[in-house]
Parts: C-alpha cells; sequence; structure tokens
C-alpha cells in the first residue's frame, strides 16, 4: 500500500526503467519503427474499441471536481507530484536512480509547465497507458499498469479536478539528471508493450474477479488507484511487477523489494510476515491512524498514511481491508506464539542476552520490558516489538533504519498525537545497533535471524533521510 507505500507516481516502478535500457542493445536497430509504432498503439489504444463502454451519470462540475478530488486523495498523488516549497501538484518528487535522478512532473492545469492543454483524452492515454500527448512514453515511475484500471468515469472526474480545482502553477519541473543514452524515451515503448496491460483486460480483470461488491470495490482500489503492487508485489529481473492482480496469483502484494531504504513487506495471509494475524478492523485502524495492535507506520508508509489513507472513507477502507484479508498466503511460515522468556529475564535484571542491556536503556521505557508497547488500538504511542511483522520479514532494513534514523508516528484526522522516536545514529555505535537490533528480532517469540555490525555499517551509508509528511502542500 504504496508511498511504502501509492499516488500518480511510485517511487518502486521507477526501478523498472533500468530493464528498459536493458533492452538497448537489442533494439538499436529499430529505434524509428519503435517510434512509429509508438504512435499507431497509442492511437488504436485510446480508440473506443479497447474501452469498456461506460455512460456516466450528469454531473455538476462542481460535484465533478469534489469527487475528482477524493480520488486523487485515494490515488496519493500528492505523494509525488507535491515537493516541500512548491504549490500543490506542482511537481518535484525527486526519484534517485542508478541511470541518474528523474522529477515528477507539474500537474496543474498551467499551459506551459503543466497540462493545461491536455484535452481529456491526452490526460486519460498518460494516466492509464503513459503516453503523452507527443506519443512519447512516460517513464514507468509512473505506474500507469495499476492505472490501466481506472474507469472512464474516474478518468473523467480526476480530468475534471485537476483541470478546474488545481491552482494552475507556473513552475517549472527540475530537469531530469539521466545521462545519454540512457536519457532516450524511446526504448520506455519496448517495456511498455511487453508489460503494461490493455485498458481492456485490465478493467475486465478487475470488475470480473468478484461478484461481491464490497470485494469488486477493495480490488479496484488495491489493484487500481492504491497501485499497492508497486512497492509490494515482487518483480521479475525484467523490474516488472510479477503479478498485477490477486487473482489466482500468490505473487501479488507477497512483498517487494527495498524502496528508498525500506522494505515493502506481504499484505497477503503470512502469519508472521504479513497480515495474517490482522483483523479486518486492525487493517483499517492502520490505514485510517497508523496504528494497529500489531504495529504503527513508519518511514516510506507514513506519507501514504497522512495524505491518503487517513482521507479515506470508512466504507473505502473496509473495501481495501477485506480485498487485503481474502488474499492467501504465498508461503507457510511457523505461527508465531507469544515468548515470555526475554521478559522474565528483563524483570529479574538478567541482561546476558546480546542487546539486552541496550534494549533496557534505551527502548524499554517505551517499548516495555514485555515488547507489546503501550496505548490501546488505535491510539497507539509507542507500538508492540512483540510479533511485529517487520521484525520479523527476511531483511533488517527497516529495523535498522528507523534506530539508527529514527522516526515520527504523525498526527492524523482520527489520531491527532504525535509521537517521535529519537534517532540513535549518534549515540549508539554500530555493534550496539546491530545488538539491540537482534535482540528485538529474536525476543518474545519473534525468532528472526540476528543482525551482524557489518549490515550496519552498510546500511549506515545509505541511511534514508527522515521522511516530513507535514511539508508537503495540502489541495
Amino acid at each position: 500500500m504504496k508511498r511504502f507505500p501509492s499516488s500518480l507516481v511510485s517511487r518502486p516502478v521507477s526501478r523498472a526503467v533500468l530493464t528498459v535500457f536493458g533492452l538497448l542493445a537489442l533494439t538499436l536497430a529499430l529505434p524509428q519503427q519503435a517510434a512509429a509504432d509508438s504512435r499507431s498503439g497509442a492511437a488504436q489504444e485510446s480508440g473506443k474499441t479497447d474501452e469498456p463502454a461506460e455512460i456516466s451519470a450528469p454531473a455538476s462540475l462542481k460535484e465533478l471536481i469534489a469527487k475528482g478530488h477524493y480520488l486523487a486523495i485515494l490515488g496519493d498523488c500528492a505523494a509525488c507530484h507535491s515537493a516541500p516549497g512548491r504549490p500543490p501538484y506542482s511537481g518535484g518528487g525527486k526519484f534517485t536512480l542508478p541511470i541518474g535522478t528523474i522529477y515528477a512532473t507539474n500537474i496543474t492545469p498551467d499551459r506551459k509547465y503543466g497540462i493545461g492543454n491536455y484535452t481529456e483524452a491526452d490526460f486519460a492515454r498518460a494516466v492509464r497507458q503513459g503516453i503523452l500527448p507527443d506519443g512519447r512514453t512516460l517513464y514507468p515511475a509512473m505506474p500507469y499498469p495499476s492505472y490501466a484500471r481506472l474507469s472512464d468515469r474516474d478518468i473523467h472526474a480526476l480530468y475534471a479536478y485537476f483541470h478546474d480545482g488545481v491552482a494552475p502553477a507556473a513552475i517549472p519541473s527540475p530537469r531530469n539528471g539521466t545521462i545519454w543514452p540512457l536519457s532516450m524515451r524511446w526504448p520506455l515503448v519496448i517495456w511498455r508493450w511487453l508489460f503494461a496491460p490493455s485498458l481492456r483486460s485490465a478493467q475486465l480483470n478487475t470488475s470480473d474477479e468478484f461478484t461481491d461488491p464490497v470485494l469488486a470495490r477493495g480490488a479496484y482500489l488495491v489493484e487500481g488507484l492504491g497501485h499497492c503492487g508497486a512497492c509490494h508485489t515482487p518483480r521479475s529481473f525484467t523490474m516488472a511487477e510479477q503479478a498485477l492482480t490477486g487473482h489466482h496469483n500468490k505473487a501479488y502484494l507477497a512483498g517487494g523489494q527495498s524502496i528508498d531504504g525500506w522494505f515493502a513487506p506481504s499484505l497477503r495471509g503470512e502469519n508472521r510476515t504479513g497480515l495474517g494475524r490482522w483483523s479486518e478492523s486492525d487493517i483499517v485502524a492502520f490505514l485510517k491512524t497508523g496504528r494497529a495492535p500489531e504495529g504503527a507506520v513508519f518511514g516510506a508508509m507514513t506519507p501514504v498514511v497522512v495524505h491518503s489513507t487517513s482521507l479515506t472513507t470508512d466504507a473505502d477502507l473496509h473495501a481495501m481491508a477485506r480485498f487485503l484479508k481474502q488474499l492467501r498466503p504465498a508461503r507457510v511460515e511457523t505461527p508465531w506464539v507469544y515468548d515470555p522468556a526475554a521478559t522474565i529475564a528483563l524483570k529479574h535484571a538478567d541482561v546476558s542476552q546480546r542487546g539486552a542491556s541496550v534494549y533496557v536503556n534505551r527502548c524499554a521505557a517505551c517499548h516495555g520490558t514485555n515488547g507489546l508497547g503501550y496505548g490501546t488500538p488505535g491510539t497507539t504511542a509507542f507500538p508492540p516489538l512483540a510479533g511485529n511483522p517487520v521484525l520479523m520479514t527476511r531483511t533488517p532494513e527497516s529495523v535498522v533504519h528507523i534506530i539508527q534514523a529514527g522516526d515520527a508516528l504523525a498526527p492524523v484526522p482520527a489520531a491527532p498525537s504525535a509521537f517521535d522516536m529519537p534517532p540513535f545514529v549518534h549515540k549508539l555505535p554500530a555493534d550496539q545497533i546491530a545488538d539491540v537490533a537482534s535482540f528485538i528480532r529474536k525476543a518474545w517469540g519473534n525468532d528472526a535471524p540476528p543482525v551482524s555490525t557489518k549490515t550496519v555499517r552498510k546500511l549506515r551509508r545509505s541511511m534514508p533521510p527522515p521522511i516530513p509528511p507535514a511539508d508537503l502542500p495540502r489541495n
């Protein structure tokens, strides 16, 4: 669930650009043909023959703008197309890639720097097919393989919002910093041909998946606007998502890769590392408040909760949660059972276990000697460590980064209190961070592998900067 995360541009999908340029050597002889085919394909795909017919009920412009605004919240468009110090949706979100740096574009209705000259058909092609009005293909940082599921009705409302409900901002997007020949866009056409679904197949796969209207709505939101798979679905060697839908495919939402320093865990039914022990209400509480009995939001998922899911209706949150709960586990895991051994030892001042003394001195005041944290469901002040799925994932990356960089439990309308965890990167040496990370990954029945000092030092070099969700402009 997206920015770990969700938006009109999604950070994890941006890594698919690498595969596109891996195809460069295979297609050097065909650049002009590829460009011509792209224009032909764009014209064909924009025709009515590739889109399910849909008749929208008449609506006033005010109603359309309001609906489009809500859809933009569901899609978390602000996460990438807004940046601190810039007007809403004026672009500037930065994506650092091995091929260089790209920036999210200005999507305000400004005619020079934004999308003010886009027709609705232009807008629909860009959002759902990744094709610009001039025929160029967007970097797949724009998750158009997911947005292909969007209905004509919702595209119409989104266009009304961005065309008439957003203030134009005459501000250019920062210039991309990709190097030649990787800056050429025509190889992106090949990637789109190979991995982006047609509108008809995408929409029919999602609409035909469930007869239950609640599950159908949940699938539409999770697989489409929410583009949760962009972060939480594993990728093939081509860097394309291994599955774009949960329809009979256990790879979907089975856990992604590291994204900006944070590991995207499974959203399927695994007992330890997924949502197997979460109830539908737990998932709703997490999305609405960033807090749940099993853990709390952190890192790159925080802006998603602050700017998107915390503002989503309860009905849509329950639909998303119900859809996620029907996903079967992708792998079998031994059920987590609370083990009181570490608690008993700490209460008897036994700190002989590796990392126990660091935990008592630095962590127990907030998270408790029993590892259960403090707070009640929906109002968690300090999240539990016992049974926390993040602590039991195969990689300790997120845990080490939280300890080193700290984090903030941001305020949202349903949970207005904020709580900060201080950074320990300048307070604890690498070996002590490795020790305490190993302790909390082992204690209370977590039984995850230990963390080495070498790993901590390596992760320290790639430690992500703090994410300031409150700095993004609101619209």
